[in-house]
């Protein structure tokens, strides 16, 4: 995915003409902020839910294969991958609207969207694992607990971009 804050670069004419309106321009920026945090978390949500279709995908394959062991680490893998996609989808919004009662710092937002770019990093190292999955049948188990180690890395990481946001960290 290209850089979400890209985007903002690259407007339509009208709105680079709008830009040298005293005051539009801040408005314009804040909209792009929040374009740019909704697509981040789009693009989480949707990486996350190709990592949950190749863990069904390997699920048949484990049927398949009459290796039903590991079924119950799968399911808890997969369980962990929805609880974390549901958190992104519900979270508080990294961007401060223009009318919006709780404000939040410029600098703020600006180490969130670092935040959410190391984050978008980490997912896509996250659904690699994940893919990869079915190459290592021999070892299947040991795998599934990197990916599991790989999720409990990325939910404490998604923790930090709360704490930001309340102003813990």
């Amino acid at each position: 995915m290209a850089e979400p804050f890209e985007h903002t670069r690259h407007r339509n004419w009208l709105e680079s003409i709008l830009r040298y309106i005293p005051g539009f321009r801040g408005y314009l920026e804040k909209e792009y902020r929040r374009d740019s945090d909704d697509l981040q978390r789009r693009w989480l949500i949707q990486r996350l839910d190709t990592c949950r279709r190749s863990l069904d995908d390997l699920t048949g394959l484990i049927v398949e294969s009459c290796n039903i062991d590991v079924l119950p680490k799968v399911d808890a893998v997969r369980a962990k991958i929805d609880h974390l996609s549901a958190r992104i989808g519900g979270a508080m919004e990294g961007y401060s609207g223009f009318f919006d009662l709780v404000r939040i710092d410029t600098d703020v937002l600006d180490r969130i969207y670092q935040h959410d770019v190391s984050l978008m990093a980490k997912v896509d190292r996250l659904a690699s694992l994940v893919e990869n999955l079915p190459q290592c049948p021999a070892d299947l188990s040991a795998a599934l607990g990197d990916v599991e180690q790989g999720l409990e890395d990325l939910q404490r990481h998604w923790d930090g971009r709360t704490r930001i946001l309340e102003g813990i960290d």
